[in-house]
C-alpha cells in the first residue's frame, strides 16, 4: 500500500498553532519566527486543500476542519515518542552488552568494570566470550578484538601491540603455540593450544614458554608466576576496542571508554 506523504514538521507547527491560538506563542515554543509559522501553516493547508484557522475580533480560531483531526494528531505524536523510546530501550543509560575474549576479561577487563561500577552503582553489564559476535544480532555496545587493527569498525588501541617471551621459574625450554603467535623459524612446538588464555594458563602451570601480548601477561609477571625471557617487542597485533560509530555517538559508551584510558 502506497504511503501518504506527511508534512511532519508542518503537523507539528500547526499543533502548537492550535493548542496557543496564537502564531506568536507557537513561534516562541518552536523558537521561530511568527513568519515561518505563518507560511508552515499555509503550506500546510495548501496541502490538504482546506483552511485550519480563521481571524476574528476575538483572535486565531480553528476552523470545523481544523479540529476535526487534532486528537488522532496529538495521538500520532505520542505514538512517534513511544517508538523512539522503544528503539532506545535496548541501549538503556546503565547497561552495557560487552564482548570480550576470556583470558583478556579476567587479566585486565573485569577488574576495571567493577572499578567503574563502584562509582556508577546503577551500571549493569552482560558479558559475551565471542568477541566476533555480530553487533546487531547480539545488540553489542563494545567488543574488545586481539587485532591488528578495527577493520571496518571504529576503535581505540587499549594498549601498545607488545609481546613478550614468558616462562614459569623451572619451566622447560619449549615452545607453547597458539594460533595468534606463530613461533621463531625452525621451532617446534611442544603444546598447542587454542587461545591465548590456554597459552596463559600453560605457562603459568610451568609446560614451557609462550609468546603472548605483554597486557595480558604484566599481572603474572608483577606476582612473579612468569618471567620475562624476551622482550617486550613491537607485535603486530593488540586488543583493540571496537564498535560501529553510532555506538561511539552515545553518552554511556563515551563514559566507559573514558574510564578505561584513563584506568592505568
Amino acid at each position: 500500500m502506497k504511503r501518504t506523504h506527511l508534512p511532519l514538521n508542518a503537523l507539528r507547527v500547526y499543533d502548537a498553532a492550535a493548542r496557543h491560538l496564537s502564531f506568536t506563542r507557537a513561534a516562541d515554543e518552536l523558537a521561530v519566527t511568527p513568519a515561518a509559522v505563518g507560511q508552515q501553516i499555509r503550506a500546510l493547508e495548501d496541502h490538504l486543500g482546506t483552511v485550519l484557522f480563521r481571524r476574528t475580533s476575538k483572535g486565531l480560531e480553528l476552523t470545523e476542519e481544523g479540529s476535526a483531526g487534532l486528537d488522532a494528531l496529538r495521538e500520532g505524536f505520542l505514538k512517534f515518542e513511544e517508538s523512539v523510546q522503544a528503539m532506545q530501550a535496548g541501549q538503556a543509560s546503565d547497561r552495557y552488552t560487552i564482548a570480550a575474549p576470556r583470558e583478556f576479561y579476567a587479566q585486565w577487563l573485569a577488574p576495571r568494570l567493577a572499578a567503574f561500577r563502584a562509582d556508577n552503582a546503577q551500571v549493569r553489564y552482560r558479558l559475551i566470550e565471542n568477541e566476533n559476535a555480530d553487533f546487531p544480532e547480539a545488540n553489542l555496545d563494545l567488543a574488545i578484538r586481539l587485532v591488528d587493527g578495527p577493520g571496518d569498525l571504529e576503535g581505540i588501541e587499549l594498549a601498545p601491540a607488545r609481546r613478550v617471551v614468558v616462562a614459569a621459574d623451572g619451566a622447560p625450554d619449549e615452545w607453547i603455540t597458539w594460533p595468534g603467535a606463530p613461533l621463531p623459524e625452525g621451532a617446534e612446538p611442544h603444546i598447542e593450544v587454542g587461545n591465548a588464555g590456554q597459552a596463559l594458563s600453560s605457562a603459568v602451570a610451568g609446560l614451557g614458554k609462550a609468546i603472548l601480548p605483554w597486557l595480558l601477561v604484566e599481572e603474572s609477571v608483577g606476582a612473579g608466576k612468569l618471567s620475562v625471557l624476551e622482550g617486550p617487542s613491537e607485535g603486530r597485533r593488540a586488543y583493540w576496542l571496537v564498535a560501529p560509530l553510532p555506538q561511539w555517538r552515545q553518552k554511556k559508551v563515551k563514559a566507559l571508554v573514558a574510564f578505561l584510558q584513563s584506568a592505568d
